[in-house]
Order: structure tokens, then sequence, then C-alpha cells
């Protein structure tokens, strides 16, 4: 073989496992891209509003398929887009929240005596940091809407502050903590 087509030939398979792994990446970087879209995507905890369950630092990650099916249930932690009340006060649209569910539309929510009640149903709630420090009249959720709160009740920016959250604004609910590695595991 002359020197001339064994160079060609080699251009050749240079070119051909060039389009090859350029195309494994390409289909890489797109798979990875629909799944942050529309399957799961990591998120970081900025604030305390969720301590003792998830703390300042805390990498989750966010389960953005399930509530194609259903709403958010009472007990899930959803993680949402802020409602209109507060992006009037500055928080941009993209800006995600991270609270848990606390009650769903129908129902009524108060605060007593350092008691969260749901349907005048006290909750059971061991995941909270304390118990509020504030009192709630009673407001029932329309439906399509939910009220949410950080477990560290008496600081977050929560429902009790801002009122419903529209179930449209929710992104995903967490479902697992990757970092740091020794509190790896579910929420």
């Amino acid at each position: 073989m002359s020197p001339n087509k064994t160079q060609h030939k080699n251009n050749n398979d240079s070119w051909r496992s060039f389009k090859e792994n350029g195309t494994t990446v390409l289909i890489a970087l797109v798979l990875a891209f629909l799944i942050r879209v529309f399957v799961a995507e990591p998120r970081y905890i900025p604030s305390e509003s969720m301590f003792p369950t998830l703390e300042t630092g805390d990498r989750l990650v966010i389960e953005k398929v399930v509530y194609k099916f259903h709403a958010p249930t009472k007990g899930d932690i959803v993680v949402f887009q802020p409602p209109a009340k507060l992006r009037l006060l500055g928080y941009e649209k993209n800006q995600a929240f991270i609270k848990r569910a606390i009650a769903t539309g129908g129902e009524t929510v108060a605060v007593k005596d350092g008691v969260v009640y749901v349907d005048n149903q006290p909750l059971s709630e061991e995941y909270i940091a304390a118990p509020p420090e504030y009192d709630l009249i009673p407001v029932t959720v329309p439906e399509g809407e939910l009220f949410v709160m950080g477990d560290n009740r008496n600081n977050s920016n929560d429902s009790h502050v801002w009122g419903f959250l529209p179930a449209d604004n929710v992104i995903g609910h967490a479902v697992f903590r990757f970092w740091p590695f020794e509190r790896i595991g579910t929420v």
C-alpha cells in the first residue's frame, strides 16, 4: 500500500472515530438535558427554613415526574417557583423554594398555642425544629393550591406569611439527599 493510501485510510479512521465519539457525547448531553428538564434535577439548600430535616448546604435530587400524574400530598417536601405575591416582593420567578405541604385544596389550616391543625385535627410533627411561636386564624386552602410550611416553623418564609401556593408552581419533590456524604439517603 502506498504511503498516500495509508495516510488517507488513517485520516478516514480518525474522522470516523471522531464522528462516533462526537455523536456519543452529543447524545449524552441531550439525554442529560432532557432528564434535568423533565425527570429529575439536583438542588442546593440555601437556608435553614427546612431544618432539621434539611440543613443549609444539603444537595438533593428533585423528582419531577410524579406530579404530572397526581397532585402533591400532605407531607411531601416540594420545590416550587415563588407565587405572585413573593415575586412582587422581589423574588425571581426562577428562584426555587422548598417547603413541606401541610394542606391541600379544601382543607382548613390553623395554628394555635404552638400546634398546627388541619381540619381541626392537630398534626403530629416530629420533624419540626420547634413548635410555632405564632398563631394563624383558620384559613381554607382553595382547590388547586397548597398550604406549605418550613420545618423550621419560626424561621421560614412560607404560607403562614404569604398565603397559598398554586399547585402549578410546584417543580417537583425532594426524594434523595446526595450530599453531604455522611447524610446521604432518602428525604
